[in-house]
């Protein structure tokens, strides 16, 4: 797994080795961002930006983030090896003063509005395939007010995944690769 684009672009980043974390594959990450820069119905900058990376795993979607000049990410995570990993990525590219590293479940996070003290640019949601409450996940965002307006909220599920979206909630664009899709959506206030 490497970093496709920005400052950090040819890094390589430490994986897990065990099977609990699912990394974001290059091909995929490199899709999504393809989407953001270039999407005609919204043209996303990441200069300045402020990101919530979301059962961020080893940390490859907000460190691509940083690459492209975010200002600050956030990652929520509490599986403890990916936590090992995630951190290490972070020394290795010299990035710990504009990153937080929260040891929380997402749930758990969002349902503490005390955790919100900026709002973002962009939340990364990609919870495992299993997960099922992708409803309370996204209503949990719309409670805690940390999405700025017209912010985007991106969900990496499994293609099959048949989720509920609470009715504020605007699926703009849709992508299908291999076996996953990318929901790219915002709230409407």
């Amino acid at each position: 797994m490497r970093i496709i684009s920005g400052k950090f672009k040819s890094r390589k980043l430490l994986m897990p080795l065990d099977k609990e974390t699912r990394p974001l594959k290059d091909l995929t990450r490199e899709s999504i961002f393809n989407t953001l820069l270039h999407f005609k119905k919204f043209l996303f900058k990441f200069k300045n930006t402020k990101i919530l990376d979301l059962y961020s795993g080893t940390g490859s979607f907000g460190l691509e983030c940083l690459s492209r000049d975010a200002n600050k990410v956030t990652f929520v995570e509490n599986n403890k090896n990916a936590l090992k990993i995630l951190q290490k990525n972070i020394y290795k590219l010299n990035i710990e003063k504009k990153t937080s590293v929260i040891e929380y479940s997402v749930s758990n996070y969002l349902s503490n509005i005390d955790n919100f003290y900026h709002k973002v640019d962009l939340i990364f949601l990609d919870p495992p395939y299993k997960e099922k409450n992708i409803f309370e996940l996204i209503n949990n965002i719309i409670k805690a007010n940390v999405l700025k307006k017209n912010g985007i909220i991106i969900i990496h599920r499994n293609k099959q995944s048949k989720d509920n979206y609470p009715s504020n909630f605007k699926i703009i664009n849709i992508r299908n690769y291999g076996i996953s899709k990318i929901i790219f959506g915002n709230l409407v206030f």
